[in-house]
């Protein structure tokens, strides 16, 4: 009985420290769901852009996760059209916190039914401490969208 009583124990502590792990990693998003919320947006902004766009900055409909959110910038001048906080920015002179011009590359390698990915480094939401990011992005008509997540 002391035996099944320790095994018990154990089970029960393994699974405790499993919840706790799934809990920290469930806290930010994952480069599986940035992806998958950039595609849910490349279809919304197919379907309807002026109405993908309000969601966007909105945070509407499933757009804004944690820190996963949707940022668009027009093609054509790169002025910032969707974001949580930040419009009317051109994206070709922002710049990750070590100084990579990200939106740059972003203007410059945007392809139409491509998703690519730019890697530089960037505080999450309502910190200062910047962290590796990875933002995948793409051009929807006359739109580069993008959602990043943090590597840590």
């Amino acid at each position: 009985m002391l035996r099944n009583l320790v095994l018990a124990m154990r089970s029960s502590a393994a699974f405790i420290f499993s919840c706790v792990a799934f809990a920290a990693a469930a806290e930010y998003g994952t480069a599986k769901e940035a992806k998958a919320m950039l595609e849910r947006a490349i279809a919304a902004v197919k379907e309807d852009k002026a109405k993908a766009l309000d969601m966007f900055n909105k945070g509407e409909s499933g757009f804004k996760d944690r820190d996963l959110y949707v940022a668009c910038a027009n093609a054509s001048d790169g002025t910032v059209t969707a974001h949580p906080t930040t419009k009317g920015e051109h994206l070709q002179d922002i710049k990750g916190t070590k100084g990579y011009p990200l939106g740059q590359e972003m203007m410059r390698n945007a392809t139409e039914g491509m998703i690519k990915e730019v890697t530089y480094w960037w505080p999450r939401p309502g910190s200062e401490k910047p962290l590796e990011k990875t933002t995948f992005y793409t051009k929807v008509g006359d739109q580069i969208c993008s959602v990043g997540y943090y590597k840590e």
